[in-house]
């Protein structure tokens, strides 16, 4: 029997940067993502192609996973080693993966990591609750592929809900699904690639990550609280109060990372006031806000990436949005009104290919609409 699980993609509007500092987060599951179809073994091997990536991945599902192979079989190897620590896995599959969209900055890497914990659980007879399929995922991406992220983009893909905003605390792990207010007018998602791929392992994602623990035990020293070790330490930790007594005395690399902590906290709590009562126009402002905070606090994005971002703002039909991702290469994010697409579409493609001919082949536009999350078909 051969079985297909679908893991979307995801899109946040509102709590960038954050998660990983235990903040407050919103985001999307989209109706665009990875489908993993798959048939289990009777035996321990797991066999891998990709209508994406080139190349056949093969390894054993019992064997311990120590040793990253640098190839994009690393996802599967990831899950199997999160997995491993908590159940024996015996049972391997033979499956083939497919993106539907050739885009960074969406979380593929993590649509694709849930689809693996899911397919070795269904061989195994293992059963997993989203959030228990959104943890171990996030355990892999963090310990296994060595990039030190947050809940977001496995909190999205795991848990969404179509027509539904996700609020998530990255501190208690509590997450509302909240549904859309029958007042509030139509919208998609516009995403518009740069053209630039990324690997948040080759850019400063984990330097960021680095930066604002530091900014946290700066304002703890200042405190004089005691300090914990860097994987224990977040800018949850301290209270905005605190940081404002000592934001003049901390240099200013670190204070402008807190500074994005707080704003986007504050951000987040108002876009959930907007998303509830329909307010479109406002909660489209504040992920504006957001992304101007990601360029000028948080230090990320790249000269594309700030081209769109400046062209969806001379663009009519777009209530608002910022870099997608980690925003340093991948996409930028919008909401749109549906009956400007083909307008919408254009200025931005004019644009940004105005300044960065080079992209012409490679620049893509697509819209899409909330979705459920992972899933098996």
């Amino acid at each position: 029997m051969q079985y297909h699980i679908f893991s979307p993609y995801r899109v946040c509007p509102l709590g960038a940067h954050v998660d990983h500092q235990h903040g407050l987060v919103t985001g999307f599951a989209i109706d665009k993502g990875v489908d993993l179809w798959f048939d289990v073994l009777d035996g321990s091997k797991v066999t891998l192609d990709s209508e994406t990536f080139s190349g056949h991945v093969e390894f054993d599902i019992a064997t311990p996973s120590l040793v990253k192979q640098g190839d994009w079989g690393d996802y599967a190897r990831g899950a199997k080693f999160a997995l491993q620590k908590r159940f024996k896995l015996k049972n391997g599959i033979a499956g083939t993966l497919k993106g539907s969209i050739p885009v960074g900055g969406l979380s593929s890497s993590a649509a694709v990591l849930i689809a693996y914990v899911m397919a070795f659980a269904k061989a195994n007879s293992i059963t997993l609750e989203p959030f228990e399929v959104m943890k171990i995922a996030s355990e892999a991406e963090r310990e296994y592929i060595g990039l030190n992220n947050g809940l977001l983009d496995q909190a999205c893909i795991a848990l969404g809900k179509k027509d539904h905003l996700l609020m998530l605390d990255c501190e208690s792990n509590e997450y509302r699904l909240i549904p859309k207010a029958d007042n509030m007018p139509d919208f998609e998602l516009g995403i518009f690639f740069s053209g630039l791929t990324r690997s948040l392992m080759s850019s400063d994602y984990n330097l960021r990550v680095a930066e604002c623990k530091t900014a946290t035990w700066l304002v703890q020293a200042y405190e004089n609280i005691p300090l914990k070790e860097q994987g224990k330490t977040f800018l949850r930790d301290v209270s905005e109060s605190m940081f404002k007594r000592h934001r003049d005395e901390m240099p200013p690399r670190f204070a402008r990372r807190a500074e994005h902590f707080f704003s986007e906290h504050k951000r987040v709590r108002e876009g959930i006031t907007a998303w509830e009562t329909g307010n479109l126009e406002w909660f489209g402002s504040l992920s504006k806000a957001s992304c101007e905070s990601s360029i000028h606090n948080y230090e990320c994005g790249s000269p594309e990436l700030i081209a769109i971002y400046n062209a969806m703002l001379e663009t009519d039909g777009i209530y608002g949005g910022r870099f997608s991702g980690a925003g340093f290469k991948g996409a930028c994010i919008a909401l749109v009104d549906p009956a400007k697409k083909e307008s919408i579409e254009k200025s931005i493609t004019e644009k940004y290919l105005a300044q960065f001919p080079q992209y012409k082949n490679s620049f893509k536009v697509f819209f899409c609409k909330s979705d459920d999350g992972a899933r098996f078909i």
